[in-house]
C-alpha cells in the first residue's frame, strides 16, 4: 500500500509520498499568538494546499500532523475534524514532545553530542542525544511579536534577540543539524551555513523592506515576511551552544510521519 504524510504547520503545509515532497506557504498560524483562532483565510489557503497535493497522494494512506498553530487554536481540533472528513486523510494533533521525538526518527541516526534544530513558524525543536524539547520560538511567532516595523527596527530585532535567548535552555553539543523551512531558506541563500554566513544573511535579510526581500533571488517570495524572525533564531542557537556551523537535512518530522504510516500498513 502507498502511504503518504502531511506536515500542517504555522507557516507552510508540506507533502511526503514516496520520494516526492511539496511545500506550499499557507501561513495558517498568521494571527494565532494573538488571536489563539485559526482564521478562516489560513484555513482556506491550506485546503486549497492540499486539494493541489491530492492528485500526487492519489489513494495512497495519509496521516496528516498538525503542529504549534493548530495545537495552540481554540478551534484547532475542529479544524482537524474538517480535514479528515474532506479529504479522508488519518489526522493527529502532535504536541511538541511528540513534534520533536518524529523529528528526531526522521532524520536518523546522529551524534549524541549533534544537536538537531527545527525552526518552524510558531515553535522551535531542539534534539540532542536523550534531551528533547519544543520552545515557544518561531519565525512567524517572533515577526508578530516584535518584528513590526518594514524594516524592522534595532529596537525590534533587539527585542526578538532577547526572547530567543531568553528560552534556549543550557545544552553542551559538538554540532548541528537543521531541517525543515527556515534552514532549508537560508542554504539556499548561503549554501555553507556557517555562523558568519547566517549573520551575514540575517543582517542583509533585516536591511530590507518585505518588498525588497520578495525580490532577493533565491528567496521564496512567500517566505520573505518571516524569514529575518526565523534567521535570528538559527544565529542565536548558534551563538548560544557556540557552533560555527550547522548542517543542512531534507529529511525531517515528514520522514518521521511516514514511518508511522508504513509501519501501521504493515500490521
Amino acid at each position: 500500500m502507498r502511504v503518504a504524510a502531511v506536515d500542517i504547520g504555522t507557516n507552510s503545509t508540506r507533502l511526503l509520498v514516496g520520494d516526492v515532497r511539496h511545500a506550499i506557504v499557507t501561513r495558517l498560524g498568521e494571527g494565532v499568538d494573538a488571536t489563539r483562532r485559526l482564521s478562516p483565510a489560513g484555513i482556506a489557503r491550506v485546503q486549497e494546499a492540499l486539494e493541489l497535493f491530492a492528485a500526487e497522494i492519489g489513494d495512497a494512506r495519509t496521516l496528516a500532523v498538525a503542529t504549534s498553530a493548530v495545537r495552540d487554536a481554540e478551534n484547532g481540533a475542529e479544524f482537524m475534524r474538517g480535514i479528515a472528513e474532506r479529504f479522508g486523510f488519518e489526522t493527529r494533533i502532535l504536541s511538541g514532545d511528540e513534534e520533536a521525538m518524529l523529528t528526531r526518527i526522521g532524520v536518523g541516526a546522529v551524534g549524541e553530542r549533534t544537536l538537531i534544530l527545527d525552526v518552524g513558524g510558531g515553535s522551535t525543536e531542539l534534539i540532542a542525544g536523550s534531551f528533547h524539547t519544543s520552545l515557544e520560538l518561531g519565525s512567524v511567532r517572533l515577526t508578530e511579536r516584535y518584528l513590526d516595523s518594514d524594516p524592522p527596527t534595532a529596537a525590534e530585532l533587539n527585542a526578538a534577540v532577547d526572547e530567543a535567548r531568553s528560552l534556549l535552555p543550557n545544552l553542551e553539543v559538538d554540532a548541528a543539524v537543521g531541517v525543515a523551512g527556515t534552514v532549508a531558506q537560508l542554504h539556499q541563500l548561503a549554501r555553507e551555513l556557517t555562523m558568519e554566513a547566517v549573520d551575514t544573511q540575517l543582517l542583509r535579510l533585516a536591511s530590507l523592506t518585505l518588498a525588497e526581500r520578495r525580490r532577493v533571488p533565491g528567496l521564496d517570495p512567500e517566505r520573505a515576511r518571516a524569514i529575518v524572525g526565523g534567521a535570528l533564531i538559527v544565529r542565536e542557537v548558534l551563538c548560544a551552544y557556540g557552533l560555527e556551523s550547522l548542517e543542512f537535512s531534507e529529511k525531517d518530522l515528514l520522514d518521521g510521519v511516514l514511518g508511522i504510516v508504513a509501519r501501521s500498513s504493515e500490521l
